[in-house]
């Protein structure tokens, strides 16, 4: 009885562990792309809101109770004042709780993607 429990123990945490390597891949890879989706249309308000839209969809289930939080930013400007790069922020909650009473390691996932703007020169 003991050896099935520890079993479904570690596998439990196991799969727990899959699920948020997943998640970290799929939230990872959605910033990339709304990052490279601003950087493409010159890092307008327009394309800002298009992007976040894009992330959104993409990530519907890290919208429920504030687990996802972009940020923009313009880390570096050229010699005219203009932003060279644009970086964005997102902070995530992985959705893979029990409960919300146990907590795993790699739960919360910060990641920062910078992508040089695009426009002609």
């Amino acid at each position: 009885m003991v050896g099935v429990t520890v079993f479904l123990a570690l596998l439990l945490f196991a799969v727990h562990v899959v699920l948020n390597l997943y998640g970290t891949s799929v939230v990872t890879a959605v910033a990339f792309d709304a990052a490279r989706l601003r950087a493409g249309s010159g890092g307008t308000m327009a394309s800002e809101l298009d992007a976040e839209r894009h992330v959104l969809q993409l990530l519907h289930g890290y919208r429920d109770g504030d687990r996802l939080r972009m940020t923009w930013a313009y880390p570096d400007t050229d010699a005219d004042g203009e932003a060279d790069v644009v970086a964005l922020r997102v902070v995530a909650e992985h959705p893979t709780n029990l409960g919300g009473s146990v907590r795993f390691p790699f739960q919360r996932l910060d990641r920062t993607v910078t992508v040089r703007l695009e426009r002609l020169r």
